[in-house]
């Protein structure tokens, strides 16, 4: 198995190249029961894909369990590749929304600047 990474401004990319069939990691990938395995079904907003393209490609909503309960979209898009195996690429994107909350505030403190004269 190999991986690369690209970093995207709001998610990041992640491609494997697999030895297993397209097929099977279909059904790891899209069957909530071999999905629960690696992707339980408590990180998800809705256990349920909120998009499925049958065989290529696959999108579940994410939602934070604790503050700021962030909001964000995997996919999964798998192709087949010459030797028999698979490529993977999965995508992580917070949602715009979510993405605007944590960048406006500062890391440590959530509360307006206050000065004070000497």
């Amino acid at each position: 198995m190999t991986s690369e990474e690209t970093r995207e401004q709001n998610g990041i990319e992640l491609e494997y190249d697999l030895n297993e069939p397209p097929q099977k990691v279909w059904r790891a990938i899209s069957n909530p029961e071999l999905r629960e395995a690696w992707l339980p079904g408590q990180d998800l907003a809705n256990p349920e894909p909120t998009t499925i393209t049958p065989g290529r490609e696959v999108r579940y909503a994410l939602r934070e369990s604790v503050p700021p309960f962030l909001e964000s979209t995997v996919t999964f898009r798998i192709i087949p590749n010459g030797t028999g195996g698979t490529s993977l690429r999965i995508i992580h994107e917070l949602d715009g929304t979510s993405f605007g909350r944590m960048t406006k505030a500062a890391a440590n403190s959530n509360s307006p600047i206050r000065m004070r004269a000497a």
